[in-house]
C-alpha cells in the first residue's frame, strides 16, 4: 500500500505480550493438539514452520522429529520418514532436503526458490570444497554417472563403485573418500544431487531429477521473486520479526531482506508495528493470529524453529539460550543436551536430557528453573511432559541427576509414578 506523499503513516504499536502470543500461535502453539495424528497432522506442523532443521546429534532423538513432537505429542516418526525419503504414485514425496536453515526438510514446492543460492554454491560452498575441486576436476562428473548408473548411493558407495573402474593406485588415484564425500556434498549444494533417502541417518545421493518432480525440478524463479516468496515464508512461520528475525529464517542476506520486505509492506502483506521494549521495527505477517492467551506445555530441542535464533528467544521470552555440545564439559552451564520448556507461553525451565536407548532410560542429568516462576507447578508439568516423551520414544524409566535447582523437586514429583527412580 502506497503512502500519498505528506500523509505521515502511524505505526501500531504493540506489547511484548502480544507479539510474544503471536509468535506462538504462528508456530502452532495456539491450537489444541490433535486427537490422533497421521501424514496430514505431522504435514500440518510444515505448514507452521516451514522448514525442520535436520542434525546430526541424536543424544535425545534427532532435531527434525523433535518440534513436530512438541506441537502435537506423541506421532509415529515414520510419518516424517515417508514424507521426506519414500515416494510412490499413491503417496509422492512431500518433503525434500536443502540448505533453508542450515540443512532442513522444506516443502518439496520450495525447492526451486533457492536456486539463486545453488548458483552461489557452484565454484564451491566453502573453501575446501573448491580445493578439492581444484585437485579433482573430473571427479563430480565420475560420482554423477556412477549415481546415475547405480542409484541412491552413499559417498562410501560411490567410492566402491568408483574403485572398480579406476583401480587405486599410486600413480593413478587422485582423490580420497574424504574428496567424494565432499564432491557429493558440493554436487547436492547446487542441486545437481539430492538426497533420495536415508538409512541411519546417512545421506543415500540421488540424481535430482529424479528425486523431484519435473515440474519443480525445471522451475526457474529469479532471484528477488524466489528472496520475495523466502520472506514471506519467514514471516508466516515467525507472526511477527525484526527485519534480522526473517533474514535468518532462511540464512538470507540483508541486502536482499530489505528489498523484500519494502515491497510486501508496500502489497499489505506485512505492516509496521512498533513492539513495547523491543530495539527495532517490527513486521507482522497480514491476517497474523494475536491469541488472548497460550496454554499448555512443551519441550523444545536447541533446533526448534521457534527458538534457533537465539537473539529473537532472548527478544521474545527474556530467555538467553546457546547450545553447549561444542563447550567443554566441566565449561557447561546447563548441560549437553539442552530443551527449553515452554509452559502457558512462557519459557520457565531447561532441561538436560539424554536417551539411552540400551537401557530403556531418560536421563535427566540436569534442570534448571527461570527466575521468579512456580516452580512446584513447573516441576509437576515438566514431569508429566518427561513421561510423555519418554513414551514417545519407548523408554521404561525416566532418572533424574542432582544439576540444577528444579532437579531435587522434578525427582520429588517423578519418583510416586513406581517406574522412575533418582
Amino acid at each position: 500500500m502506497s503512502v500519498p506523499r505528506g500523509m505521515v503513516l502511524r505505526v501500531r504499536t504493540m506489547t511484548a505480550a502480544a507479539a510474544r502470543r503471536t509468535a506462538l500461535a504462528a508456530q502452532g502453539f495456539a491450537a489444541p493438539r490433535p486427537a490422533s495424528t497421521d501424514r496430514r497432522t505431522v504435514l500440518r506442523v510444515l505448514e507452521k514452520t516451514q522448514v525442520l532443521q535436520l542434525d546430526s546429534v541424536s543424544a535425545v532423538v534427532r532435531a527434525h522429529y523433535a518440534p513436530v513432537f512438541s506441537r502435537i505429542g506423541p506421532y509415529d516418526r515414520a510419518l516424517v520418514d515417508e514424507a521426506a525419503w519414500s515416494h510412490s504414485a499413491r503417496r509422492p514425496r512431500r518433503l525434500v532436503e536443502y540448505w533453508a536453515h542450515e540443512a532442513a526438510m522444506l516443502p518439496v514446492e520450495d525447492w526451486p526458490l533457492l536456486r539463486w543460492r545453488m548458483e552461489q554454491y557452484r565454484n564451491g560452498r566453502w573453501g575446501g570444497a573448491r580445493e578439492v575441486l581444484a585437485r579433482n576436476p573430473s571427479l563430480p562428473e565420475d560420482v554423477l554417472a556412477v549415481v546415475r548408473e547405480f542409484g541412491a548411493c552413499t559417498a562410501g558407495e560411490v567410492e566402491k563403485h568408483l574403485e572398480l573402474d579406476r583401480p587405486r593406485s599410486k600413480d593413478h588415484w587422485g582423490w580420497n573418500y574424504s574428496d567424494t564425500k565432499v564432491v557429493c556434498e558440493q554436487l547436492f549444494a547446487i542441486g545437481e544431487l539430492s538426497v533420495g533417502k536415508r538409512v541411519g541417518f546417512q545421506r543415500h545421493y540421488e540424481l535430482t531429477e529424479r528425486v523431484l518432480p519435473p515440474q519443480v525440478h525445471s522451475r526457474l524463479i529469479e532471484e528477488p521473486e524466489a528472496v520475495r516468496e523466502l520472506v514471506r515464508r519467514s514471516a508466516t512461520a515467525l507472526g511477527i520479526g525484526t527485519e534480522p528475525d526473517l533474514r535468518d529464517y532462511y540464512r538470507l542476506h540483508r541486502r536482499q531482506t530489505e528489498p523484500a520486505i519494502a515491497e510486501l509492506l508496500d502489497s499489505g502483506e506485512l505492516e509496521e508495528v512498533r513492539v513495547d521494549g523491543w530495539d527495532r521495527p517490527a513486521y507482522l505477517r497480514g491476517g497474523a493470529r494475536v491469541p488472548r492467551q497460550i496454554t499448555g506445555a512443551a519441550l523444545l530441542c536447541p533446533f526448534d524453529p521457534l527458538i534457533f535464533f537465539r537473539p529473537r528467544t532472548e527478544r521474545i521470552f527474556d530467555f538467553h539460550y546457546r547450545i553447549e555440545i561444542y563447550t567443554p564439559e566441566h565449561k557447561r552451564v546447563h548441560g549437553y543436551y539442552v530443551f527449553a520448556f515452554l509452559l502457558d507461553g512462557e519459557l520457565v525451565a531447561r532441561v538436560d536430557l539424554r536417551a539411552e536407548r540400551a537401557s530403556g532410560r531418560l536421563l535427566v542429568p540436569g534442570a534448571f528453573a527461570e527466575p521468579d516462576r512456580d516452580t512446584p507447578r513447573v516441576a509437576a508439568e515438566l514431569a508429566r511432559s518427561l513421561r510423555e516423551m519418554a513414551e514417545w520414544l519407548e523408554l521404561d524409566t525416566i532418572e533424574v541427576g542432582e544439576r540444577g535447582d528444579l532437579a531435587a523437586l522434578l525427582a520429588a514429583v517423578l519418583t510416586p509414578v513406581g517406574r522412575t527412580r533418582s
